[in-house]
């Protein structure tokens, strides 16, 4: 059961899961050849600056960028569910997200990132576009989460901030994924004022390096 409510250039969605009501905020290509389906962490929404730049920037390049609400958030709670309850809520998502037939790509930042690497393979995702991906608990660089990136087992994409506490890029290990470093960026993409790149610049390298990547996909 969905229900669909459009304005300009956008059309939001709710889709009934077994993890109760999500909702999808869909940014249209003209003459789509993919859609990027992306959802946010633990602690935030899809207004994330990552998430809203890719859905201003990449309809222009043919993907159709879908902005992924998981239930707990439209229900307004405050925390996440646990891994299970978010991979249950993406499965009854992904037919609305597969719907056009067109080629899906997986993806969210943090733990929507986690999310998009566990499931890529059962749900059939074309790649997966890891944002932030949290390898491990700040300060706790044992407890790796290594392993759900390097089994996402499609061409995968991650764009790490340099100096994120959940995993500086010099951390990742080598495996069948690329990533691509934005310079003094946070886990939410946020640079220091004292950085040599300013706070636009740094947003405009994760929406270059998703647009040329999504540009190599076949």
């Amino acid at each position: 059961m969905t229900h669909v409510t459009k304005t300009a250039g956008t059309a939001t969605e709710t889709v009934e899961t077994d993890a109760g009501t999500a909702r999808i905020t869909w940014h249209g290509a003209k003459k789509a050849r993919l859609v990027l389906a992306v959802s946010h962490g633990a602690g935030g929404g899809i207004e994330a600056r990552d998430l809203v730049a890719l859905a201003e920037v990449l309809p222009a390049h043919g993907v159709t960028v879908a902005r992924v609400e998981q239930p707990w958030r439209v229900a307004g709670k405050k925390l996440a569910p646990g891994p299970k309850t978010l991979d249950t809520g993406w499965r009854g998502i992904w037919p609305a997200l597969a719907k056009s037939g067109l080629p899906v790509i997986s993806g969210g930042r943090s733990a929507g990132a986690r999310v998009a690497c566990r499931t890529a393979t059962e749900l059939g995702a074309h790649a997966v576009l890891a944002l932030s991906f949290p390898l491990h608990p700040p300060g706790k660089p044992e407890k790796s989460r290594a392993e759900e990136l390097l089994g996402a087992g499609v061409p995968t994409l991650v764009v790490q901030g340099g100096n994120d506490p959940f995993g500086k890029p010099e951390e990742f290990p080598g495996g069948p994924f690329e990533l691509v470093e934005i310079p003094y960026a946070d886990h939410g993409f946020a640079v220091p004022k004292r950085a040599d790149i300013s706070q636009d610049r740094a947003v405009s390298l994760i929406t270059d390096a998703v647009v040329e990547w999504t540009g190599s996909l076949g």
